[in-house]
C-alpha cells in the first residue's frame, strides 16, 4: 500500500468533509466567471468536485496516484485514471489541484508539474490551485490527533521543520477474528513561497487569495493563466 493509498484509507476518519466542501464552494464559484467546458481534475479523490461540475454541465476527467481513490471514483461512474499529468491525453478549458496537491511535489517536481499543466490547457485556459501558507504548516497543520471508530483507530503525528511538513500516519484495522492490522508511513508536504509561481515561463499567476480554511490565513489560492 502506498503513502497515498493509506490516507485514502484513513481520510475518512481526518475530520476534513467540511473544509473539503468549502474548497469545492470556491472553486467552482471562482470557475464559473470562465465559462468552461472541460475540466482535469488532478488529485480527484473520490471524484466529488467532478460531480458538482459534471451538475454544471462541464465535461470532467479526473486523474490521481492513489487507485484506491481512483477505483472509486469509477465506480461512481468517473471518467479517472491513476497517472501523472504529464501522460493525459488532449487538452482542457481547466486544470485543478484541490487541497494541497502542490503541497506534496518538492520544488523540482513542482516546477516540472506545473509545466505539465501548461500543456494540458487550451490557449485560454485556467488553472487553479490551493497551497498552505506557512502560518497554515507551523500552527495549524503541525501536532498530534487521533481518531477511533469500531473497527479503526487512526494516530496522526505531524512536524513541521526545515520548510517540510512531516505527518506520520498510523493505523490500525480490525480483522474479522478480533486481531488488528496496523499500517504505518509518512507523508511529507513542503512549504512553497509565492514567488515561486510568479516566475513561471508557460503559466503566469493572475490572482492570488489568502483565506481561512480551518484557521487565520491557512490556506492560498492559486490562479494562473496559459502563458
Amino acid at each position: 500500500m502506498t503513502n497515498l493509498d493509506l490516507y485514502a484509507k484513513t481520510e475518512h476518519l481526518l475530520g476534513i468533509e467540511e473544509a473539503t466542501e468549502a474548497l469545492y464552494d470556491l472553486y467552482r464559484s471562482e470557475l464559473d466567471e470562465y465559462g468552461i467546458k472541460t475540466l482535469l481534475d488532478v488529485g480527484c479523490g473520490r471524484g466529488g468536485f467532478m460531480k458538482r461540475m459534471i451538475s454544471d454541465g462541464v465535461k470532467c476527467k479526473g486523474i490521481d496516484l492513489s487507485a484506491v481513490m481512483v477505483e472509486e471514483c469509477k465506480e461512481h461512474g468517473f471518467d479517472a485514471e491513476c497517472l501523472d499529468v504529464s501522460k493525459v491525453d488532449g487538452k482542457y478549458d481547466a486544470v485543478v489541484a484541490i487541497f494541497d496537491v502542490l503541497n506534496f511535489l518538492n520544488e523540482a517536481e513542482l516546477l516540472k508539474f506545473l509545466d505539465a499543466v501548461a500543456d494540458k490547457l487550451n490557449e485560454s485556459g485556467v488553472f487553479m490551485a490551493d497551497i498552505n501558507t506557512l502560518y497554515g504548516f507551523r500552527d495549524v497543520a503541525e501536532g498530534t490527533m487521533s481518531s477511533e471508530n469500531d473497527k479503526e483507530f487512526l494516530v496522526v503525528d505531524a512536524l513541521f521543520e526545515n520548510d517540510e511538513l512531516h505527518t506520520k500516519f498510523t493505523f490500525f484495522e480490525k480483522n474479522q477474528d478480533a486481531s488488528y492490522t496496523k499500517y504505518q508511513d509518512t507523508i511529507i508536504q513542503y512549504y512553497h513561497k509565492i514567488k515561486v509561481f510568479e516566475k513561471l515561463s508557460a503559466l503566469k499567476l493572475v490572482e492570488k487569495q489568502t483565506f481561512s480554511l480551518y484557521d487565520t490565513k491557512d490556506k492560498t489560492l492559486l490562479i494562473f493563466k496559459k502563458n
